[in-house]
């Protein structure tokens, strides 16, 4: 790994636990219908395991409204600052490449995760989002970093791995969230690692 330089992440499922928020959510959405939490749950995991946007085409299936998403409730994962520590000690950059809605640093600041990264490129605020490429082309331009010495660490298969992996950076899988019940259906979606937690990103890098 002597070649790599910057190790990038999303921030979802990925650097954050989101579950208590995607429940929040389920909860206000199935509120005054028939549609039970368990057959929405049910039913994303099996669109997941299909490929699809599992969230997305539950509520697509049931007929229901997004609500909105409820940013309180999301934590940082328990090993994710001691990794992320343990990474810009051994002397790696780091930076972010994510889905956000506006506000990703000042959120990242208030978990204490901000001061780790030199870079941010979040969805919100470069008006382009994953799985289009040019938002990792951005990142990498803003990191002056070449495609072959960056890392992607996310729990998407068709939003960090397939985009990052055409580009030439190494690619990580976290097993987390809803992206863990996904399969890779082609090599281009084919995680060169994967990690059920962040702490094994030690064993790698």
């Amino acid at each position: 790994m002597n070649a790599i330089r910057w190790i990038f992440f999303d921030i979802g499922s990925t650097l954050i636990n989101e579950e208590e928020a995607y429940n929040h959510r389920i909860r206000d959405m199935i509120r005054g219908t028939v549609v039970t939490f368990e057959q929405f749950s049910e039913k994303r995991i099996q669109y997941a395991k299909a490929g699809y946007n599992g969230d997305q085409k539950a509520i697509e299936y049931f007929g229901l409204t997004k609500t909105p998403w409820h940013s309180e409730d999301e934590v940082p994962f328990d090993d994710c600052e001691h990794t992320l520590q343990a990474l810009r000690d051994r002397g790696y950059r780091l930076g972010i490449i994510a889905n956000q809605k506006p506000g990703a640093k000042e959120r990242l600041d208030a978990w204490g995760l901000g001061r780790y990264f030199s870079v941010i490129a979040s969805s919100a605020e470069m008006g382009v989002a994953k799985p289009d490429k040019e938002i990792f082309l951005r990142a990498l331009a803003m990191a002056d970093c070449r495609p072959e010495n960056a890392v992607m660490v996310g729990d998407r298969l068709d939003n960090d791995i397939r985009p990052a992996k055409e580009l030439g950076i190494l690619t990580v899988r976290i097993r987390k969230g809803i992206g863990s019940f996904a399969r890779p259906f082609s090599e281009a979606e084919t995680p060169a690692n994967t990690v059920d937690s962040l702490h094994e990103l030690l064993r790698i890098f």
